[in-house]
C-alpha cells in the first residue's frame, strides 16, 4: 500500500486533517487501532470554539451540530457564596461557544470521510514507523490478522498521548515539558437536566464543575485526591459533594439523575517540542495535553491540523516546504498560550493539598478581583471562546 499522507489515529485531529486533504485532492489513508464503535462512543470534552464550528461548516459537516448543539453565552464562577457571571458575547464582541460532544463530532467526521470514499481502516494497529528522515517513510500495522505496510510521503501522528508516533522520534531530539497537578477529576454523566450555565466552583472542599452534554444529560466533575478509586465514590457521595461545593445546601438547584458513566482522570500539562521530525508531523494529544479546566483539548488539535493541512497542500501542489519546516514553531505559539490559560484556570479554581493559608487568601483575592474587574473578566472570556488562529 502507498499514499501521499499516512494518518495514524482517527480522533478529531486525524479526521479533520483527512477531510482537509481530501478536499484538496491529496491522497491519504487513516489508520485507527480501535473499532469504529469504540471511537464513536469515546466520551470526551464537548466545548467547541467558534473557529472549530466554522471549520465544520466549511467542510460541510455541521448539519447535525446546528440541529442538536446548545449555545453557551455565559460562564459562572462561584466562590465563598459569591458569583462571577461572565457575559461572553458582551466581553468578546459577540463570541460564544457551542456545546456538542466530541464523540458526536467524531461521528460526523467519520461519516463524511467514508461517504466521500476516503480510506479509513479501523482495528488497524500501528506497530512501528520508520524511514522518517527519508523520502518514503513507512507505517507497519496489523489489520484483519495480517501484517501490512503503508509507504507514505509524509506521516501525520494523530494517535494521542499513548500512541507510537511520538516515541518513534529518536531520544534526545524532543524536549518534554511536563507538569502533574496533585489532584484528579472525578467525572460523571448523569441523566438529569444540567444547570443553565457552565458553572465552575471554588470551595473550601475543592473544585467542582457543572457542564452540559444535552438538555437531559449533565457532565459533572469534582476534584479528588490522585490516589482515589471509583469505589471510593459511591453515587450518594458524589451528589453530596456537588451540592456542597456548588452552594446548594437545600439540594434544590442541581438535579440528580441516574449516573451512567464515571471516570477518574489525572490533571496534567504536557508539551513535547518540536512537533516534527523528518517526514513525521505530530498533532493533537500526540504532542500536547492541557488541563481540562480550560476545555481546550479538541480545539487545540483542530488548530494544529489547520496549520498542517495548509503546509501539506502547499508542499504537494507546489513542492514548497517552507511552511512545513515552520509547522512546529507556528503551532507552539498557540499551544503555550492555551497552556498558560488552562494552567491559570486550574490554579485559580482548585485547592491543592499543600495549599497554605497564605496561598488560599491570595486565591480568594484573585477571585474577588475578577468579580469587580471587567478587564480581568475579558481576559478569561477571550481565552474561553478562543483566541484567533495563528497565521504562519
Amino acid at each position: 500500500m502507498c499514499t501521499q499522507v499516512g494518518i495514524v489515529g482517527a480522533g478529531p485531529a486525524g479526521l479533520f486533517l483527512s477531510l482537509l486533504l481530501q478536499r484538496a485532492g491529496i491522497d491519504c489513508v487513516v489508520l485507527e487501532a480501535k473499532s469504529r464503535e469504540y471511537v464513536e462512543s469515546r466520551v470526551r470534552a464537548g466545548v467547541l470554539e467558534q473557529g472549530t464550528v466554522d471549520l465544520m461548516a466549511d467542510l460541510g459537516v455541521d448539519g447535525r451540530l446546528r440541529r442538536e448543539c446548545m449555545l453557551d453565552e455565559t460562564l459562572d464562577i462561584r466562590f465563598s457564596g459569591r458569583l462571577i457571571h461572565l457575559d461572553l458575547p458582551a466581553l468578546t464582541n459577540g463570541k460564544l461557544v457551542h456545546i456538542y460532544g466530541q464523540q458526536e463530532v467524531v461521528k460526523d467526521l467519520i461519516a463524511a470521510r467514508l461517504a466521500a470514499g476516503g480510506t479509513l481502516h479501523f482495528e488497524a494497529e500501528v506497530i512501528s514507523i520508520d524511514g522518517l528522515t527519508g523520502d518514503k517513510p513507512t507505517i507497519h500495522f496489523e489489520h484483519d490478522g495480517k501484517d501490512e505496510t503503508l509507504a507514505c510521503d509524509v506521516i501525520a501522528g494523530c494517535d494521542g498521548f499513548h500512541g507510537v508516533c511520538r516515541p518513534a522520534i529518536p531520544e534526545g531530539v524532543l524536549t518534554v515539558y511536563d507538569r502533574e497537578f496533585p489532584f484528579s477529576w472525578l467525572g460523571i454523566l448523569s441523566e438529569s437536566a444540567p444547570l443553565a450555565e457552565m458553572t465552575y466552583a471554588n470551595h473550601d472542599r475543592g473544585f467542582a464543575l457543572c457542564s452540559r452534554r444535552s438538555p437531559k444529560v449533565a457532565r459533572l466533575y469534582v476534584q479528588c485526591p490522585p490516589g482515589d478509586e471509583l469505589d471510593d465514590w459511591p453515587d450518594a457521595r458524589i451528589w453530596d459533594e456537588l451540592h456542597v461545593r456548588l452552594g446548594d445546601p437545600g439540594r434544590t438547584e442541581l438535579q440528580e439523575g441516574r449516573i451512567f458513566q464515571k471516570n477518574i482522570a489525572p490533571v496534567r500539562s504536557f508539551v513535547s517540542a518540536p512537533m516534527q521530525y523528518g517526514r513525521l508531523f505530530l498533532a493533537g494529544d500526540a504532542s500536547h495535553i492541557v488541563p481540562p479546566t480550560g476545555a481546550k483539548g479538541l480545539t487545540l488539535a483542530v488548530a494544529d491540523v489547520r496549520v498542517l493541512s495548509r503546509a501539506l497542500i502547499e508542499f504537494f501542489r507546489a513542492g514548497a516546504s517552507a511552511r512545513l519546516e515552520r509547522y512546529s514553531d507556528t503551532c507552539l505559539r498557540r499551544i503555550w498560550k492555551v497552556v498558560r490559560y488552562s494552567t491559570y484556570m486550574t490554579t485559580l479554581l482548585h485547592r491543592p493539598p499543600e495549599q497554605t493559608a497564605f496561598d488560599r487568601q491570595i486565591q480568594l483575592a484573585e477571585l474577588d478581583y475578577i468579580l469587580n474587574s471587567r478587564a480581568a473578566q475579558t481576559t478569561i472570556a477571550e481565552n474561553y471562546v478562543g483566541l484567533p488562529f495563528e497565521e504562519d
